[in-house]
């Protein structure tokens, strides 16, 4: 089912705008066949025109105002060996520690093309802190936004996928760093991995040559992992044997896809991903906020915290507030 793959740990390489990159490799010195993403099928089920999306969901979402309007945060000061999370909305988090701050997949887009944000982010982006590193998952308008990224640009590095960097270069990033899967870089105290998942990558039908993933990011002896949208894979148990995850960013929404299509995670898969990955904590996301599926904006959480129950971890579950930082 997995093609064969290469662990590698390279030194970071700074290549000019729209240039060719070179990536070191080398084989795996653990033993281990490593295993690589999984595209999901890109063909809808046979009864996908059963529901139609158009009429029952994204229209009427034209009509619903947007919901709370974002206050300044108050951001606290992190001690060494503390983490500070803050959930922006859908799969967009700023992390900090004592010496960075790092952003990943942000969007402050009120719109996905004809897709209405239904909930507005957790702050303005002008409240933002000095941003040091930008990591982002995929390609999908809602992890990539150009116009969130040029923003944020400060000239700082980026990391992002294989396939991924030419839609970064020109937004004023110092350095674009693309990943391979297992790839890790040292970036200032980080270590930043890539991670295989379960989705894809394309910007369009067309460029299905665009890697996809989660990141490990890995910091004083804490480890966060950010699973990207991934859908159900065997591949979050390899992840938990590679590394030591404390808290573990899940997505929950978005399951009743209008394709029909098996793109993203159920709550109960989220749950059952985070016993495989072995983590201490289960932050999820990638709900809430733009309806992308068939299903209430409502239901994820309450779903999340029944199989929680139901697995005896509900005390391992963090539900968080957009623009709410919580210091752990």
């Amino acid at each position: 089912m997995y093609p064969d793959s290469y662990r590698v740990d390279v030194v970071p390489i700074r290549f000019p705008k729209r240039s060719r990159r070179n990536v070191v490799r080398q084989p795996s010195n653990d033993g281990a066949v490593a295993k690589r993403s999984t595209r999901v099928r890109l063909r809808p089920r046979a009864d996908w025109h059963k529901r139609n999306f158009l009429t029952s969901v994204l229209i009427p979402s034209l009509f619903v105002k947007r919901a709370d309007r974002p206050a300044a945060p108050q951001f606290p000061k992190v001690r060494e060996s503390e983490i500070c999370i803050t959930w922006i909305g859908h799969a967009s988090f700023l992390v900090q520690t004592h010496e960075v701050n790092i952003l990943i997949d942000p969007i402050w887009s009120k719109w996905l093309k004809v897709i209405k944000r239904l909930k507005q982010p957790g702050f303005e982006i002008h409240h933002l802190p000095a941003i040091d590193f930008v990591l982002v998952t995929h390609a999908h308008f809602d992890h990539l936004d150009r116009r969130t990224l040029r923003r944020v640009a400060a000239n700082q590095p980026i990391v992002v996928p294989m396939g991924v960097g030419n839609l970064v270069h020109d937004l004023g990033f110092h350095i674009v760093h693309e990943l391979d899967y297992w790839q890790t870089i040292e970036l200032g105290p980080l270590k930043i991995s890539l991670t295989p998942c379960h989705h894809w990558g394309a910007r369009f039908l067309a460029d299905l040559h665009r890697d996809f993933g989660g990141f490990v990011i890995a910091s004083n002896g804490r480890t966060i992992f950010h699973c990207g949208d991934s859908a159900y894979f065997p591949g979050f148990k390899e992840i938990g044997e590679r590394y030591n995850i404390e808290v573990a960013l899940l997505p929950i929404g978005a399951y009743e896809a209008p394709t029909g299509r098996e793109v993203h995670m159920n709550p109960e898969e989220a749950v059952k991903a985070f016993l495989e990955l072995g983590a201490e904590t289960l932050i999820p996301m990638h709900y809430g906020t733009f309806r992308l599926g068939f299903e209430p904006l409502h239901e994820p959480p309450q779903r999340l915290l029944a199989a929680a129950r139901t697995h005896g971890v509900a005390e391992k579950i963090l539900v968080m507030t957009e623009g709410k930082p919580v210091v752990l």
